[in-house]
């Protein structure tokens, strides 16, 4: 008996139509517009609609910056505002080149290959010699991975 009703239970569940994510709002990627509309110069931004309420992501190390950001999205109509945007200290570009030199010199996948750093405002520029494109994609991530660089420049070769 107790079989059964498992059984039943079982096939009940089966034959019910799935709509678990029917109520859910989806998101609307507003990152563009918003960059258009003078917050290119903010580090990661994000801008999605989500049920009516804009959500503001993103870092900068300017709390005017940040407080434009939700002046910005009402300017544009919106009126329900979730500015999430964090804020940071200035990049320190010594411990940014050095951070980046160490991690390119540690990784045994770029031994043999002749890299140049360079930081300026957490912006890092990194060139050199490669000597495959795999090598190339392995630099650019570790230097991205290094905390306080904001965008990382490329001109490596192979």
């Amino acid at each position: 008996m107790k079989q059964s009703l498992l059984s039943l239970a079982a096939l009940v569940v089966l034959l019910m139509p799935v709509t678990l994510h029917a109520d859910q709002p989806e998101a609307v990627d507003l990152t563009n517009s918003f960059r258009a509309a003078g917050l290119s110069d903010i580090d990661r931004l994000q801008v999605y609609e989500v049920g009516g309420i804009v959500i503001l992501r993103g870092r900068t190390d300017s709390n005017l910056k940040a407080e434009d950001a939700g002046r910005i999205a009402t300017s544009l109509g919106y009126t329900r505002v979730a500015n999430l945007i964090q804020l940071t200290s200035a990049p320190d570009d010594g411990v940014i080149l050095r951070a980046a030199e160490r991690a390119l010199a540690r990784h045994r996948s770029l031994d043999g290959c002749k890299l140049r750093v360079d930081s300026q405002h957490g912006v890092v520029r990194i060139a050199g010699t490669v000597h495959s494109e795999l090598q190339k994609q392995v630099a650019i991530e570790l230097v991205k991975n290094v905390d306080g660089v904001r965008s990382v420049q490329s001109d490596l070769t192979h």
